[in-house]
């Protein structure tokens, strides 16, 4: 889709490598589960070990725990 244009193309080849939970920061681009629905999307603030994620145009996802991220996106190539 078109909500991560900017920073992640439809039909980008992404590379997803494991991460600690520790170490992310906002503007990380992983791959997570919120509410059921698997993303490649934006990490937009943390707090206490929980990640708010969402798009590159301004939707909100919602709060997950460290267990919903299951990567982060090291390398995009169109």
């Amino acid at each position: 889709g078109h909500s991560m244009k900017g920073k992640v193309s439809d039909g980008d080849l992404v590379t997803i490598e494991p991460c600690d939970p520790e170490k992310l920061a906002v503007g990380d681009i992983v791959l997570v589960r919120v509410k059921g629905t698997d993303y490649l999307h934006l990490i937009k603030a943390v707090n206490n070990g929980r990640f708010l994620i969402g798009n590159n145009r301004g939707r909100i996802n919602g709060w997950v725990g460290h267990n919903c991220v299951y990567g982060i996106a090291t390398r995009v190539e169109p």
